[in-house]
């Protein structure tokens, strides 16, 4: 990627050694090790590194069906092996992933002292921050750094910050973070340099987000995380066809539902909604085939769809219910609100605005979406403190944006 401080020019290329480098040693790796395997099948310290091989490999694609055959391959070894420390700890990071967080306790407690361990401990804490418990969260996180101040723990009470505390403690904890990383850590550097972007992005600064995102890029070329966020940017900068261009391939790659979905908006966006069925199509074909299955991750995403594109507010109602059974945060009583909204539910919709209100979240979206809320109940006044608030938190928060 090429850029001027004024005019950043992006190639859509995704192709660079950083990622290609990495994902080819993830791969060599799991062979190395599943041919060690076929010796030995036994040997229960190499079945835990591949595992562990194979969810970076999963993580560093993107790619869900990676994810599902870490999953399958852990419950033969669970069954195999018994209820092993690290056994169990990837099965709770896998089910917080999946948003199954009923079942990441459950895992957790299948190994005594799993819950005492610093990664159990995290889990933990992430789980009070999704079940919107933030003040607990918040001293979980501040507990971890002060006696790990480890990079991805900072980054944890950086978006702690990033979403209820002070915009700029957030970034001065991101940058704190990159300072604890060495060398060799550029996906994590780069990760970080993403978050800071869209701390800037979602605040209306365009130039820091670009600022960000290109450092991320440079560091670590190549990587579709750091690509779908440059489209998102390119996007609200109605720069459509550099964005379509580049979240296509994202999508081609990755195959997320998710940003098939924010691929097809972005075509509407773009005033080619003869090209954004398809998109729309695929990704409500794959949400739908999710739920199917048993999984629940996708329930957002749904509510999400039917609010917006799929304009079916009775289904967004169903499955913004079902979410927020499994996390009530300020995220989902926002979602739910909106679609109590849509199904002309008005008391109960400002219900659950209030409730999201009352957790101190600094979002632009939720306070747009509370001064809309407002207007419709006839309590101008409130409206228009809101959309005040949204305002100055984000001037542009009607520009395009895509659901993460």
């Amino acid at each position: 990627m090429v850029a001027t401080s004024s005019n950043p020019v992006v190639s859509p290329r995704l192709a660079g050694p950083g990622f290609e480098e990495e994902r080819k040693r993830a791969e060599n790796d799991i062979g190395r090790l599943t041919f060690r395997l076929a010796a030995q099948p036994r040997d229960l310290s190499d079945r835990v590194r591949l595992l562990y091989r194979m969810f970076h490999r999963a993580s560093l694609t993107g790619r869900m069906a990676q994810l599902e055959e870490v999953e399958k391959e852990l419950d033969t070894a669970l069954r195999e092996f018994g209820p092993k420390e690290d056994l169990c700890l990837l099965q709770a990071n896998l089910d917080f992933r999946f948003h199954r967080l009923h079942e990441v306790r459950r895992h957790l407690a299948s190994a005594p002292m799993l819950s005492s361990r610093v990664e159990g401990r995290v889990l933990l804490a992430d789980l009070d921050m999704q079940e919107g418990r933030y003040e607990l969260a918040r001293a979980g996180f501040e507990e971890l750094i002060a006696q790990h101040a480890t990079w991805d723990h900072l980054a944890r009470l950086a978006h702690w910050h990033s979403k209820l505390g002070d915009f700029s403690e957030a970034d001065r904890l991101y940058a704190e973070a990159e300072d604890d990383l060495t060398a060799k850590q550029m996906l994590s550097y780069a990760w970080l340099e993403v978050q800071r972007g869209l701390l800037a992005f979602n605040r209306g600064n365009y130039t820091g987000a670009w600022s960000h995102y290109l450092r991320a890029e440079s560091a670590y070329p190549g990587h579709w995380y750091t690509a779908e966020h440059i489209a998102e940017l390119l996007a609200a900068e109605e720069r459509f066809d550099e964005a379509l261009e580049m979240l296509r391939e994202v999508v081609e790659r990755t195959e997320k539902p998710e940003l098939q979905q924010a691929l097809g908006e972005m075509y509407i966006c773009a005033g080619r909604e003869n090209l954004a069925q398809v998109w729309l199509e695929s990704a409500l074909t794959s949400y739908l085939e999710s739920v199917r299955r048993g999984d629940v991750h996708y329930f957002h995403h749904l509510a999400d769809y039917y609010a917006g594109p799929g304009a079916e507010p009775a289904e967004a109602l169903q499955w913004a219910r079902r979410d927020i059974e499994l996390r009530s945060n300020f995220s989902t009583q926002t979602t739910l609100a909106w679609a109590l909204f849509l199904t002309h539910q008005t008391e109960e919709a400002l219900e659950q605005m209030r409730l999201a209100l009352s957790s101190g979240v600094r979002d632009a979206i939720v306070f747009s979406t509370a001064a809309d809320l407002f207007e419709a109940a006839g309590d101008l006044s409130s409206s228009r403190r809101y959309a005040s608030v949204a305002l100055e938190i984000n001037p542009m928060h009607r520009r395009f944006r895509m659901h993460h």
